[in-house]
């Protein structure tokens, strides 16, 4: 019986060398030159620290562009509300997800159930199993789920016959 398992995972090594090539498109920018501005990574979280708070928000789009570059998904991750002020600089940080909650999980087993595929969606702590009698079902709770208004960003893994 095919079955795939559906996930939310972020590959630190990826993530850092969206870190590591803002960070170097920064050193080329000439709206950023002379300013103390920085990106900076500790496990899965992302700091971005400049002099004012309109430019958090360009280095935030730069360092999305960057994530795109490698496959990741910067509208999954949580951000806070609005820059932090502290002493000269602004500072806004990104915290990227492993897993999907329990919430989502539910939600992605009601949208497959009310899809009317023969298939049966399991939720398997942070991940979704699907197991169905052809590909063919599978494949299309695939596209199903591609379409979906979910914003937490998904993987399918474990693709087995």
């Amino acid at each position: 019986m095919p079955t795939f398992d559906i996930v939310s995972e972020v590959d630190e090594v990826a993530l850092r060398h969206a870190v590591d090539n803002a960070n170097r498109e920064l050193a080329t920018r000439f709206d950023f030159r002379g300013v103390e501005a920085s990106i900076e990574q500790n496990g899965l979280a992302v700091t971005l620290k400049t002099e004012s708070d309109f430019q958090v928000y360009q280095l935030e789009e730069l360092f999305s562009k960057a994530c795109v570059k490698q496959s990741i998904s910067a509208a999954g991750a949580d951000k806070e509300d609005k820059p932090v002020h502290s002493g000269k600089t602004f500072s806004l940080t990104l915290t990227f997800k492993q897993g999907i909650d329990q919430p989502t999980a539910k939600k992605i087993v009601k949208l497959i159930k009310d899809s009317k595929l023969k298939v049966q969606a399991t939720i398997q702590g942070e991940q979704v199993r699907v197991n169905g009698k052809k590909r063919d079902d599978l494949q299309a709770v695939m596209a199903l789920l591609k379409q979906s208004d979910i914003e937490t960003p998904l993987q399918f893994n474990n693709f087995r016959d």
